[in-house]
């Protein structure tokens, strides 16, 4: 049954990451994420239904527009089969549980928001609270149906002290911290604090080792410099979705040394 779980998580993830794609273009462009429907971008021209299957189709056309020939992003297919196995991952660790909805909810957000910052390094607050919401209603229909209201009341608690944390390091030090990454801090206090503490810890650590590393990379490379500005969301959002996948072993294997 579990295999169910997951090849239908799956499936859902390449449905939503194709949604994704549309998310991450037009929201930065504040354009409607409904109308018009998708269109080429060079051309202008609408994408027909046998076109628009997620994957396959962009591999049936071999990357290029069917009626100007124009090629398109291997994005789209990447951000589909990217949030598929986000999805089935995160099914394979969650597993039949009332939590599963608000984490599959969260993979696609920080998705949506990881892209986004890589690209343009901001994070649309209207992604960030769409999510927070998503995600804290779900969490408190958990609640309602388990009656682990202490989760819930431990994930508020970590939701408003990472926000504050992080709201003073931006006031400190605005350069190095922008405000979109206060709000989603948010974001990843709820979803981690509702895991445990441990999680939050884990997740932060990870964002800024993972940025870290990378950073010290590029500016040793010389392909950015001292001065210029990373995307810190896409780090958080990439420690977050570790903690949630390799946290419980992580956390396990240190309570046993």
């Amino acid at each position: 049954m579990k295999f169910l779980l997951i090849a239908g998580c799956f499936v859902l993830g390449l449905l939503v990451g194709s949604f994704l794609n549309v998310v991450i273009y037009r929201v930065p462009r504040h354009e409607s994420i409904v109308r018009p429907r998708s269109a080429c971008p060079h051309c202008g021209s609408q994408i027909r239904e046998r076109d628009n299957i997620p994957v396959f189709s962009w591999l049936a056309l071999k990357g290029r527009c069917r009626n100007c020939h124009a090629p398109i992003s291997a994005r789209y297919p990447l951000v589909e089969l990217g949030n598929a196995l986000l999805f089935a991952a995160t099914a394979a660790q969650i597993g039949f549980n009332w939590e599963l909805p608000a984490f599959l909810t969260l993979s696609a957000g920080l998705l949506a928001l990881a892209c986004i910052d890589l690209e343009r390094l901001v994070l649309p607050k209207v992604i960030v609270y769409l999510t927070l919401a998503l995600v804290a209603g779900l969490l408190v229909l958990d609640a309602v149906v388990t009656g682990q209201w202490h989760r819930l009341l431990i994930a508020l608690i970590f939701c408003v002290g990472w926000f504050v944390v992080f709201f003073l390091l931006n006031a400190i030090q605005p350069r190095l911290l922008g405000f979109g990454d206060v709000r989603l801090a948010l974001v990843l206090g709820l979803a981690l604090g509702w895991l445990g503490w441990k999680y939050v810890v884990l997740g932060f650590f990870s964002a800024n080792f993972i940025g870290a590393i990378i950073g010290i990379w590029l500016i040793g490379t010389k392909r950015i410099g001292r001065d210029q500005p990373i995307p810190y969301g896409l780090f958080l959002a990439i420690g977050t979705i570790f903690a949630v996948l390799c946290g419980h072993n992580i956390v396990n294997h240190f309570q046993t040394l």
